[in-house]
């Protein structure tokens, strides 16, 4: 029977119900998808301090700690801090490239759980480092998995979460990072006085533990029902889409649910055929730029969304703060320091979950982009100017304003928005290229920031902030011209709604029909059943690319 053993399948043409209620346990099901944030924050975090340890300083360049060394001097050179810091970026960014292809063969919920165990053996050979070249070749491996994970887990999140909380359930992603950020700052100041290998061996064996709660537990979770629809395998795509809606397989709910994606997919099929392997990769840059819903603009908007967000500069706190905060030589404790800003980013996230709700997603970006301009132009003037004990408080305190200010709006906003933009037939690769796009930028940040302010290089010090201040004047004027607003609106009603709006009128959009009326209801109001079959038989052929 075409369409994986379903052939008659509820449709409507109400627009108010495409989509099925929602449980609280399957509420908790979409949630717990976030926790592969833990360990991609956890990694981020935990080498900025310990690039701070003094055995670990004395293990990589041979110097005894003070005072038999100036303190200035006691510190890994420049080129050190950057490879160490970017060579996992480096991994990542391809990751995630192999990931996109990756959860469209074997599944999203698989490739997450891959890249799990990917990234454990990156931390084993971490783990096992006494110099920096296993290091190096752990971080890299790392990589790949954070990669996987980090691409994939978006596309998830975004594919099984309710519309009208997805902003939020995925806006629990970047919770989770900066959540990893913390554990790891608090194993940092931990183990920061020890005088053997467990200083760093203990922060870095831990990331274990995340990885193997995240993949034991997808194991409970259903693969993305918009995968099996993807692979015309209608029959386990209603099984998956009840479970995550918390309902029964043969639900009106569900079906109508079921038919507005089906129809979706078929619909985009119809207008960007699937080819080839080589093919599918082309697809995501087919269309014009005067149309904001070609694949090319998707594209571009998604990648250059993921550049601004790196462009804003939190990064440098959090690879680089320790050491930032040492070479001002007015605070006596750049750990404890490092925790406070990892808390302020911790406890300003969850404010997101309302107003990315409440407010939208574009407005967020532009307000948050303005607050973070402000803050970065201060802490640039008083660190620049002054010096003193009273100038270094200021600036610390205008640091952890502008992380509020990326933590309640840039932080999650950006992940949010490029699991929504993308249309089915390529939503994996486009989320994958906009994912290698952030850790593309992460890591030519991760390079160039040791040299712009190390003290053995150019040695900007605050004066760095006015580079982040001005790129962030750069994330505003984007965020206003080219950012929309996807607000309420089911993942096939965004494509609808870039189709008929522009950034600046698409939070006016209202919809008005659904995809399985335009592409046939028969009179007993189900899904045209040659829409199945069609759908069926192109997926079928492309399965066995």
């Amino acid at each position: 029977m075409p369409g994986g053993g379903l052939a008659n399948i509820v449709a409507t043409s109400d627009a108010n119900r495409i989509e099925a209620p929602v449980t609280t346990k399957a509420y908790f099901m979409c949630v717990f998808a976030a926790f592969g944030g833990i360990f991609f924050g956890y990694d981020s975090g935990y080498i900025s301090g310990v690039q701070g340890m003094n055995y670990f300083i004395t293990l990589l360049t041979g110097l005894p700690p003070p005072p038999a060394t100036k303190s200035t001097d006691f510190t890994l050179p420049s080129w050190q801090k950057s490879l160490i810091t970017s060579i996992l970026s480096a991994g990542t960014f391809f990751g995630a490239l192999m990931g996109g292809d990756l959860a469209d063969f074997f599944g999203r919920r698989t490739t997450i759980i891959l890249g799990c165990g990917v990234f454990i053996i990156g931390v084993i050979l971490q783990t096992a480092s006494a110099g920096l070249g296993l290091l190096v070749a752990g971080r890299l491996i790392a990589g790949f998995g954070i990669g996987f994970v980090s691409a994939i887990i978006i596309l998830y999140m975004s594919e099984i979460a309710p519309r009208k909380v997805r902003g939020a359930i995925v806006s629990g992603y970047q919770f989770c990072i900066t959540i990893g950020l913390l554990l790891a700052s608090c194993v940092d100041y931990g183990t920061q006085n020890r005088n053997d290998s467990g200083s760093y061996r203990i922060p870095i064996a831990l990331q274990m533990l995340w990885a193997i709660i995240l993949a034991i537990g997808l194991f409970f979770l259903p693969e993305s029902p918009r995968y099996f629809v993807k692979k015309g395998r209608l029959d386990r795509a209603a099984h998956a889409l009840a479970r995550v809606r918390g309902q029964p397989a043969d639900s009106e709910f569900v079906q109508t649910e079921l038919a507005e994606i089906i129809a979706n997919h078929e619909y985009e099929l119809q207008v960007v055929p699937q080819t080839s392997y080589i093919g599918s990769w082309l697809n995501c840059f087919k269309g014009g730029l005067s149309r904001p819903s070609s694949n090319l603009r998707r594209t571009i908007l998604g990648t250059s969304l993921q550049m601004m967000q790196q462009w804003t500069g939190v990064n440098f706190i959090f690879y680089f703060g320790t050491t930032f905060f040492e070479e001002l030589g007015t605070i006596s404790n750049p750990f404890l320091i490092g925790l406070i800003t990892t808390l302020v980013n911790v406890c300003s996230t969850p404010i997101s979950f309302w107003t990315i709700e409440r407010f939208g997603r574009r407005p967020l970006l532009i307000w948050g982009a303005l607050g973070m301009v402000v803050c970065q132009f201060i802490v640039g003037i008083v660190g620049t100017a002054d010096s003193s004990q009273p100038a270094t408080k200021t600036l610390i305190a205008f640091i952890c304003i502008y992380i509020f200010f990326f933590a309640s709006t840039w932080g999650p906003g950006a992940w949010v928005v490029i699991g929504e933009i993308f249309p089915l037939p390529m939503r994996s690769r486009g989320v994958a290229l906009s994912t290698a796009s952030n850790w593309l930028w992460n890591c030519i940040i991760a390079v160039i920031t040791p040299y712009l302010v190390g003290s053995d290089e150019a040695n900007l010090g605050p004066k760095v902030f006015f580079l982040w201040g001005s790129l962030c004047v750069l994330c505003l004027i984007y965020a206003y011209v080219l950012i929309p607003e996807t607000k309420g609106l089911s993942l096939e009603q965004v494509d609808r709604m870039l189709e008929e709006t522009t950034p600046r009128t698409s939070a006016a959009w209202v919809p008005h029909s659904t995809f399985a009326a335009d592409m046939g209801l028969t009179e007993k109001g189900t899904l045209n059943e040659d829409v199945v079959r069609n759908h069926s038989v192109v997926d079928t052929k492309e399965s066995a690319v």
